[in-house]
């Protein structure tokens, strides 16, 4: 991510440490203690930083306090530091934890969590936004995160959150595309003006970049959405920068998306993906993308070309032909030649990357010259020579 990480009090460890000390059973049992036998608030509150603590890092002390999920969602009903306390304790819990993630949403977490998305305090939203990420992660919750309601406010803090809590809305909401049923309640919601502004700001190499492409272009498959990028000012250029300058999978992301217009309406947006320039990056796909990337990339040129459903006899269609008559149409007459330049420079590049990718095998699989057979009665007469 292109984003300063939330403060260490505010998320829980990337890293899980298994080093658990000899005592934890015994801090377990001490916290549950505390927090299911409690009758007053200060020993709740007491009890959900314990185990906010020993859920920090350790995926055992996850398993064991289980059973704290129910109480603890009991506790977000509460006011002040108990409410926030149970919060991130319960964030803690989910955390790589698929079993916590469902138990703490069948004990309806989500009625208050959905709640704090409204609160005036932006320290409170920002808490709810990050376990929201967390439990739209498991396949069992994106239902019903849905139906919760959740999904508006998610696009408000897209758009009006702090960074942090819209980088994490935006995790959120493409976690929940991918629940196909979720995509036009997402849509629905206006989500793409802030998503092009985010792409803005971000770095397009960036995950950050890769997901709101990634979101970009399952929106493109309805009308609505395609019409919405179009009139955002800088929409379309924005999904071709990250065609050009994106990750590996945001460029993959962003090339779908592109093909996806061309095949709904080729006659309505050929004209608006070529002026933003997108016939460099697609020439490069076309040998160093991903093979899945590589086969979106021809499609689309050959979309992008004037006349898609005639050829001639005496202009069979060659990558160059498309690429030359794309190029002519556009800058004039003399662009051709820039055209087959681009696209010399390209396969150069990809015999190079085959040539080096040989010449590795050759050094990996050829064997020591003592176990080769008959090695002392062989001669060079005959041997094949790489380039000859």
């Amino acid at each position: 991510m292109d984003c300063s990480p939330r403060p260490p009090s505010a998320r829980p460890a990337d890293a899980e440490s298994e080093a658990d000390s000899p005592t934890t059973p015994q801090a377990v049992r001490r916290a549950l203690d505390l927090l299911l036998r409690s009758g007053d608030s200060g020993s709740a509150l007491l009890a959900a930083r314990e185990i906010r603590l020993l859920t920090k890092s350790s995926q055992r002390c996850r398993r064991l306090l289980s059973d704290a999920v129910q109480p603890l969602v009991s506790c977000l009903a509460a006011d002040g530091e108990l409410r926030e306390a149970a919060l991130l304790a319960l964030l803690n819990l989910a955390v790589k934890d698929e079993s916590n993630k469902v138990k703490i949403v069948e004990a309806g977490a989500l009625e208050p969590i959905v709640s704090f998305l409204r609160s005036d305090s932006m320290e409170l939203t920002d808490y709810a936004t990050a376990i929201l990420l967390t439990l739209s992660a498991s396949t069992v919750n994106k239902p019903l995160l849905s139906s919760s309601g959740a999904i508006p406010f998610l696009v408000r803090i897209l758009e009006k959150g702090s960074q942090q809590a819209k980088i994490d809305a935006l995790m959120a909401l493409y976690n929940l595309s991918t629940h196909s049923d979720n995509i036009a309640v997402i849509l629905k919601a206006d989500p793409v003006p802030s998503i092009v502004d985010l792409l803005k700001s971000s770095k397009k190499s960036s995950r950050t970049a890769e997901k709101c492409t990634a979101l970009v272009e399952s929106f493109l498959k309805f009308e609505e959405g395609r019409d919405v990028l179009t009139s955002e000012e800088g929409g379309l250029f924005e999904i071709v920068d990250v065609l050009e300058n994106g990750s590996l999978q945001g460029r993959e992301h962003a090339t779908g998306a592109l093909l996806t217009m061309c095949q709904s309406d080729r006659s309505k947006y050929r004209d608006p993906i070529l002026r933003e320039g997108v016939i460099p990056g697609l020439l490069e796909l076309t040998v160093q993308g991903s093979p899945k990337c590589q086969r979106k990339a021809h499609t689309l040129l050959r979309l992008l070309r004037e006349s898609p459903y005639q050829r001639s006899e005496h202009q069979p269609d060659t990558l160059e032909n498309i690429v030359c008559n794309i190029m002519s149409k556009i800058h004039g007459e003399e662009q051709p030649e820039k055209a087959k330049k681009m696209l010399t420079d390209m396969v150069q590049v990809s015999m190079e990357q085959t040539l080096r990718h040989l010449q590795q095998r050759a050094l990996v699989c050829t064997p020591a010259g003592d176990d080769l057979p008959f090695a002392n009665k062989r001669t060079t007469k005959g041997a094949f020579k790489v380039g000859s």
